[in-house]
């Protein structure tokens, strides 16, 4: 069977290719909804260096989007039914590393074909249905599965005194984080620090929200995550080591592009520990379903989602991305190809 792929083939511009579809050994899924990252548009804006333009293109972009199921040889899923879907690629599976840091995985819009495509074909294992669950909100899964893989890492390598955790940045990354931490540290003290007072004020279920320059000198953390990335990552890093408590530990989930110096001496005398965490796997994709259905954060997400005009043609997708320019946090347009 002939499918339809949507690639980037440089900056801002499109074109069609055609390909030859498994139909024997994989799901096929009919994207429905998608979702924008700031990954997607630094490769639409060529954003990268050259060599990485050079090295990934052409490619389909997006990796966050859900659909329905068209065809499933292995009858595990309903022709119909609704199902996220896993860009995280596995050829070899680790007892000890997880699957999104395995050197043998690859990721989908990242020097591989991503979602916009008419047709996706997956394995089994990179499919996660739902339910009750609004598409418009479920087209973001992945990203916030990429938060809720920060926080259960948190959980198993920081130390139990959690008394207040702060978070630097103010972005969606920030906003998924945050709730996700009120869901799973009840007890603690959630402070979020960013640049923007316009995207603080979305921030109204934490318990305290400070501009960077109006941060209190005896602010006392004993955790802190790192979600402001770009430019911002080296201050909010660098804020982070002043603040925190002696042992305690930095989530660093801001991408950077450019490399960020990092005080060692505070970290060193206070016995920090750094932790890297980027994207997620199979387990974060099942537990953020789960909190989606059984908790009110689908119900907060919603307040950051942006629903722009359904995509039909080339023209729209080059709408969206530049829509998405001006858009607070995140974006999401039906994909109707």
């Amino acid at each position: 069977m002939i499918n339809y792929v949507y690639q980037l083939i440089s900056p801002r511009i499109f074109n069609i290719k055609y390909e030859d579809i498994d139909l024997q050994n994989q799901v096929i899924i009919k994207p429905n909804y998608m979702a924008i990252c700031h990954a997607d548009q630094r490769y639409y804006l060529g954003q990268r260096s050259s060599e990485v333009l050079k090295k990934k293109l052409p490619m389909a972009l997006i990796h966050e989007a859900c659909g329905v199921v068209v065809k499933d040889p292995t009858n595990t899923y309903e022709i119909g039914q609704k199902v996220v879907m896993i860009p995280n690629a596995v050829k070899e599976k680790d007892e000890i590393i997880y699957e999104n840091y395995n050197k043998s995985s690859h990721f989908l819009s990242s020097g591989y074909d991503g979602f916009m495509r008419e047709l996706i074909n997956l394995p089994i294992d990179r499919v996660v249905p739902y339910q009750e669950v609004d598409d418009k909100v479920a087209a973001i899964t992945e990203f916030v599965s990429v938060a809720m893989h920060g926080v259960n890492r948190f959980k198993k390598i920081s130390h139990s005194r959690r008394k207040t955790i702060a978070i630097w940045g103010d972005g969606s990354l920030a906003y998924v984080v945050a709730n996700i931490l009120k869901i799973e540290c009840p007890e603690s003290k959630i402070v979020v620090i960013g640049r923007n007072a316009e995207k603080l004020a979305q921030f109204i279920f934490v318990d305290k929200t400070c501009l960077v320059d109006e941060v209190s000198s005896s602010l006392e953390i004993d955790h802190a995550f790192e979600c402001a990335g770009g430019e911002g990552a080296a201050y909010a890093i660098d804020d982070a080591i002043q603040y925190i408590n002696p042992q305690g530990t930095i989530m660093l989930m801001g991408v950077s592009e450019n490399k960020v110096p990092v005080f060692t001496r505070n970290v060193l005398e206070k016995g920090l520990t750094l932790v890297g965490t980027s994207r997620s796997g199979r387990e974060d994709f099942e537990k953020t379903i789960y909190f989606l259905e059984q908790t009110n954060l689908a119900q907060k997400l919603q307040k950051i989602i942006y629903v722009d005009d359904e995509v039909k043609s080339i023209k729209d997708i080059n709408r969206v991305f530049a829509n998405d320019l001006n858009t607070t946090f995140k974006t999401v347009f039906k994909w109707n190809f």
